[in-house]
């Protein structure tokens, strides 16, 4: 499973909270650095919407790679927890209030978003970060587009320089990540060739691709011809094999960094990519997931406070998307 790094907003600091007579609300803690045991779903003060912010009611959380390295202390040169730390990205749910200043949404509204400190049951950030939700759409389930589509589609749109009419390899492609690029790709006018292992071929009619190549097949593997662009997702050997596929002049485009063997394809334009927030983005693949359009395998509904056994499932893999509903 690709670990995709994801920048972060300029306020990563601790959940802004009014402790002096409001509520607690519940969440999922890291309590310690370590595995899914230093999880504990505990109460925490209640999240107050800032400037700017709206407060949402938690309707579903997916889990991200980020999240496991966030608890067990792996970037934590650049993302020290405070403890006890509530960690997340992706969340759906309700805007129950909102901050001086917002405009664009009320109260009411559905939305899903890209944000911060999100294994809780309430959730204030920026309102920029959050889209709205199609009103029948199951809001729970909405909560598996934003990293992995603003991920996968930023990954062909702005990463690959993909131009109508090239042709372009998506490995990856059965997961979320891969799935979301390959949509950016057909509706940018590309043939796409979703590079797939040998036991997801029979999702094959879910991704939406032009063509599916087992890129653990050998034999496949080698009839696979020069592309312009590689969109890449995969870590590791396939990852280096897969320059070989790249035309001279094209680009391989990664979310997992640069490749071992970069060096040895000089004319191949390498571009490692972080993605980041953006709602437009997160709407625009809403709206592809709710028209039928794309497909992101739910594998996983949890119970928020088991919050540490729904990441030992994810980190497991082969399932979809895990969400934790609170």
């Amino acid at each position: 499973m690709a670990v995709v790094l994801v920048t972060p907003c300029a306020d990563r600091g601790p959940v802004r909270c009014a402790r002096n007579g409001r509520s607690q609300v519940k969440a999922s803690v890291v309590t310690a650095y370590g595995g899914p045991e230093v999880m504990r779903y505990q109460d925490m003060p209640d999240p107050k919407p800032g400037p700017g912010d709206v407060l949402v009611r938690v309707a579903g959380i997916g889990i991200n790679p980020e999240d496991m390295l966030e608890r067990n202390g792996a970037i934590k040169d650049r993302w020290q927890l405070n403890f006890p730390a509530i960690i997340g990205l992706d969340v759906s749910g309700t805007v129950v209030a909102t901050g001086d200043g917002v405009t664009g949404l009320t109260v009411g509204e559905r939305v899903c978003g890209w944000s911060y400190h999100t294994y809780a049951e309430l959730v204030a950030d920026k309102a920029s970060l959050f889209a709205r939700v199609p009103e029948t759409m199951d809001l729970a389930e909405a909560a598996a587009i934003p990293l992995v589509g603003v991920t996968g589609s930023q990954l062909v749109s702005v990463a690959s320089g993909l131009q109508s009419g090239q042709t372009v390899l998506v490995s990856g492609a059965a997961g979320a990540v891969g799935r979301c690029a390959v949509y950016m790709a057909k509706v940018s006018g590309a043939h796409v060739i979703a590079g797939v292992r040998r036991f997801q071929l029979d999702q094959a009619h879910s991704i939406g691709a032009d063509e599916t190549i087992a890129l653990d097949d050998p034999a496949a593997f080698a009839a696979i011809p020069q592309v312009d662009i590689v969109a890449n997702t995969l870590r590791g050997k396939t990852a280096t094999d897969l320059l070989a596929k790249v035309k001279d002049g094209g680009t391989f485009a990664s979310v997992t960094g640069e490749p071992d063997g970069s060096k040895d394809y000089p004319k191949v334009r390498i571009v490692p990519f972080v993605s980041k927030q953006d709602r437009a983005v997160i709407a625009f693949i809403a709206d592809a997931v709710h028209a039928g359009k794309l497909t992101i395998p739910i594998g996983l509904r949890e119970q928020l406070k088991e919050a540490g056994a729904a990441q030992a499932a994810f980190t497991k893999g082969g399932i979809g998307k895990v969400l934790l509903i609170p």
